[in-house]
């Protein structure tokens, strides 16, 4: 015992020497200012800016706080990007790096106020160019977020783009009509005058997005002609748009007939249903709805305009009945009867047994899908990580379930469940520990296309949310870029023209706000280029366990795997794609919760080339004691740390870190609670490779082993 205490003060005294050995370092580095930062801040809203002194280019920023405080929100200047990782840290991050005395602001809101703000400056090389702190100014009035665009980007180069765009909704109206002004990519959260040639017709505000929509009246007094309209910002930049406008309508003298049109003879729930006619100038007609049971369900007046024209619009909600409905518009003498069908369009339906689990529960969910037919089920963590996959059959009414048993030390935050079946899908989401939230997902159709295909490009997330869709083509250059909105169940299927894509991996990258979310396909991917290796980072598996797959064949081919069972039945198959090296490394495959012990098989096959690794499956085993990785952080000027945690340990504990070679690369030893626990942080060697690694525990009287996997 003497022996363990003195090494714990040994290494104590080392930690405390490299620490302030660091912070050494640093205190001298500062004071050649090669990037200089200030902080103004107003109770939790904070704009933080960094000035280039030196020579080398800045490309991104690492901002991080204190460990009793954290970001709830941030903004950055056009041209740059920001993500939140798991640890807390926002990475900003530019196409074009700013130079000697270029400048730029951050804006972000924090949970405490004048928080001490931690940063690191790195360039285009990913190397550290100065690591720093800065602490917050008081401002005597609060300085807005929004602000950031306005007092650098927007007063530099105005709020017009040069590819600004706006339009007009109709697209030929007429003198003294009302119009719809539509437009994307202006300067976000600024305000803007809109003009008829020198008439002054209205002021609106862009959103977060740089998107605005508003609805104008055309004078009376305006000639039709061909004339312009101008959008202009606050520094007299203009966008243009010119069209003709045609000559006002007169008013339709003497009785209109009643006339219905628009009304589809299906419609599913969450649709848009859009419904217009003709009647009597300056009459009512009246709408009622009747569900299949022939109540009433909605009884609306709609006004006749001038031009003997009306319409209706309205949205059917995600919980409508399904069934045939009936219609009736009647405008008091006249009545017309119509009947329209509400059917779902989903083909895969699940719901969980509830909404919110705790850690530890087992998750129940029933689902319904076309019978006799295989489906299959993911589910991702709040990090986006694959924890469990199954296939399932469904019965001959189409009725499956399925549960998943979640551990102790599964994270709190929202996990979601894919499903699919042939090129039908569903996305349901589950909170642990807190309710669900909608998350930002992007699911393509297929894996890889053909030049001049047309991609189904699922995507999920907020209601009615308006989302930032981007290609980013094999050479890491923008390909192409969209705005879109969701509907109001939160979902879309996009459809992405593959015309002129050439041969590559391409990434997806779809974001919202902070939210960010990537997805890879590939165009023109061929099968079938030389002889594959595979191989396995273990020779058994117990069921529940993760499978690293690593290979190599040509580079850039398609690659087929699949998990067969001793009867060599496929339970899992996946295709995927070496990289421009040819190396593979596929780490989505798990072994079923209820596989059958014996010798399973990993097959790879792209055309005719084809290998095979086998592996064992071994009965599952009660332990005793649980070992498991509660998480994997980064902390500057110490590397990354290897959070271990034990439970159900007696007495003294000894913990081993193992290579995939098998070789001793960590030890460390620790007394347990009296509740058998025990958290120990393994700091990871800054040499260390990365791979697949082991733990191996051990006390008294049981032992336990994980596995976790060491990124770059």
């Amino acid at each position: 015992m003497q022996s363990f205490l003195a090494k714990c003060i040994f290494l104590s005294f080392v930690f405390v020497t490299a620490m302030f050995t660091i912070f050494s370092i640093n205190e001298v580095g500062a004071e050649e200012k090669l990037v200089e930062a200030k902080s103004i801040g107003f109770e939790e809203t904070t704009i933080i800016e960094f000035e280039n002194n030196g020579k080398s280019e800045i490309q991104s920023f690492r901002i991080w706080l204190g460990k009793d405080n954290s970001f709830k929100s941030f903004k950055t200047e056009k041209g740059w990007t920001g993500k939140k990782t798991p640890q807390g840290v926002i990475v900003f991050t530019t196409s074009e790096p700013i130079k000697l005395g270029q400048s730029v602001k951050f804006g972000i809101k924090t949970d405490n106020t004048k928080p001490g703000i931690n940063w690191k400056a790195l360039d285009k090389n990913n190397q550290e160019l100065e690591i720093g702190k800065t602490l917050v100014t008081e401002s005597p009035s609060k300085p807005s977020i929004k602000d950031i665009n306005k007092s650098t980007s927007v007063e530099k180069n105005g709020g017009i783009f040069s590819d600004s765009v706006f339009r007009l909704i109709p697209e030929k109206p007429n003198v003294a009509s009302t119009i719809r002004v539509i437009g994307d990519r202006f300067a976000s959260n600024q305000e803007y005058d809109f003009y008829l040639g020198n008439f002054f017709l209205d002021s609106f505000e862009t959103d977060e997005n740089g998107h605005f929509i508003f609805t104008t009246k055309l004078p009376e007094s305006q000639k039709a002609d061909r004339v312009e309209f101008f959008v202009k910002d606050k520094q007299g930049n203009q966008k243009e748009l010119s069209l003709r406008i045609g000559e006002l309508s007169s008013r339709i003298a003497g009785e209109v007939r009643l006339t219905i049109s628009g009304l589809p003879p299906k419609i599913n729930p969450g649709d848009v249903l859009l419904i217009s006619g003709t009647g009597n100038p300056g009459g009512t007609v009246t709408a009622r709805v009747m569900d299949p049971e022939g109540k009433i369900v909605t009884t609306n007046a709609i006004s006749i305009n001038t031009q003997g024209k009306w319409s209706f619009k309205t949205l059917l909600s995600i919980d409508t009945p399904l069934g045939k409905y009936s219609a009736e518009i009647s405008d008091g003498k006249d009545t017309i009867l119509k009947s329209l069908i509400v059917e779902s369009s989903k083909t895969i339906h699940i719901t969980p047994s509830q909404i919110k689990y705790e850690a530890g529960d087992i998750l129940l969910f029933n689902g319904t899908a076309l019978p006799n037919q295989n489906v299959e089920v993911i589910f991702e963590n709040p990090q986006g990580t694959e924890i469990y996959s199954d296939i399932i059959q469904t019965d001959n009414s189409g009725f499956f379930d399925f549960k998943f048993e979640t551990e102790p030390s599964f994270v709190d935050g929202t996990y979601v469940v894919f499903a699919f079946q042939g090129d039908k899908s569903e996305i349901v989401y589950v909170g642990i520990g807190e309710l669900p939230e909608a998350q930002l997902v992007a699911k393509m159709d297929r894996l890889n296309y053909d030049a001049g295909d047309t991609a189904i490009v699922s995507l999920s997330g907020p209601e009615s949310a308006t989302l930032t869709f981007l290609i980013i083509d094999p050479s890491d250059k923008n390909k192409f870029s969209d705005t879109i909105t969701l509907g109001p169940d939160g979902r879309i299927d996009y459809e992405l023209d593959l015309s002129g894509y050439t041969s590559g991996v391409y990434t997806v990258v779809v974001t919202r706000a902070n939210a960010q979310t990537n997805e890879v396909f590939s165009v023109g991917l061929q099968v079938g280029s030389g002889s594959i290796d595979l191989n396995l980072t273990k020779e058994a598996y117990e069921p529940g366990d993760p499978i690293l797959i690593l290979g190599n064949s040509g580079p850039n081919i398609l690659i087929t795997l699949s998990l067969l069972d001793p009867d060599g039945n496929e339970v899992r198959v996946k295709e995927t794609f070496t990289n421009k090296e040819g190396n593979l490394s596929e780490s989505s495959f798990r072994i079923p919760s209820n596989a059958v012990p014996g010798v399973w098989t990993i097959k790879a096959k792209s055309g005719p080339n084809f290998e095979e690794v086998k592996f064992e499956i071994l009965p599952s085993m009660e332990e005793g004691m649980i070992v498991f990785v509660e998480g994997i952080d980064y902390i500057p000027g110490v590397g990354k740390i290897i959070k271990i945690k034990v439970l159900g340990a007696t007495q003294s504990v000894v913990i081993e870190i193992f290579s995939q070679t098998q070789e001793l690369v960590g030890h460390l030893e620790f007394v347990a609670t009296d509740a058998g626990l025990v958290a120990l942080p393994w700091p990871v060697p800054n040499d260390t490779p990365a791979g697949n690694y082991t733990i191996k525990v051990k006390d008294a009287f049981n032992s336990a082993e994980t596995s976790f996997v060491l990124e770059k």
